[in-house]
């Protein structure tokens, strides 16, 4: 018993190991800009989670993020910059082994420290299936859940959640199941607003350059999230109360 456990764990660890080698990525120049304290914006990275908090005004919603297998969550740093500027308080959970599948409830900890925000959730990739996994628990804790590059499965299924929902993909992503995607729609709220970025790929959700598998983008990495954070903007403005 004890032999086969030890076998078991250690394919586990080859698997994971090897993967990490394969998709892991690392936050480009870009990322690592957004990640610096403004006079607008303070950056802190502390308890498991990297924060971006408005300065000097009312803070609109608070938003936990789940990065995507492996990434790292300073690579979301221009997309939390560019919330936190307009307003909403990021933060993006750092998970364990570089895999949400193995943090799914961080947002906890956030929701339970933070009783006097409201929050909204969502993900990248596997942070977005993760994400959604979370929210099907704790309905009540959440205002809203958005997919990049994502969606819910059964175990995560929102179909009769109380809030809204945003999905948005990119026309030139090599990486997500698209059919898989298009099937597990019905996982989603009734209320949902999809977005379609034109020209933008899987990766460029984050700043860390090129992924594995994924296409060319035929947009910049900077007019991508611009597009990302306004998709999120109106979303939050008109479809989250």
């Amino acid at each position: 018993m004890k032999k086969t456990l030890w076998i078991v764990l250690a394919v586990l660890v080859l698997v994971i190991g090897g993967a990490y080698f394969y998709f892991n990525t690392s936050p480009s120049q870009f990322a690592e800009e957004a990640g610096n304290s403004t006079k607008k914006v303070d950056v802190v990275d502390d308890s498991g989670f990297l924060m971006f908090t408005p300065m000097n005004q009312d803070v609109k919603k608070s938003v936990i993020f789940y990065p995507g297998a492996f990434i790292d969550a300073l690579s979301y740093a221009p997309m939390a910059k560019g919330l936190a500027n307009a307003g909403y308080k990021v933060y993006i959970a750092e998970m364990p082994l570089g895999l949400a599948v193995f943090g799914q409830d961080k947002a906890a900890d956030i929701i339970d420290s933070h009783e006097d925000e409201h929050f909204v959730i969502g993900g990248h990739s596997l942070g977005g299936a993760m994400a959604a996994r979370f929210a099907h628990e704790n309905m009540d804790e959440l205002d809203g859940i958005f997919f990049l590059a994502s969606y819910a499965d059964e175990k995560g299924t929102l179909a009769k959640a109380p809030f809204s929902a945003l999905s948005i993909t990119a026309t030139k992503d090599g990486v997500l199941n698209w059919d898989t995607y298009e099937k597990n729609k019905k996982y989603l709220p009734e209320n949902t607003t999809f977005v379609s970025i034109k020209g933008g790929n899987h990766a460029q959700f984050g700043a860390y350059g090129k992924q594995n598998g994924d296409n060319e983008a035929t947009i910049s990495v900077e007019e991508q999230t611009k597009e990302t954070v306004t998709a999120l903007k109106t979303w939050l403005a008109v479809a989250v109360k």
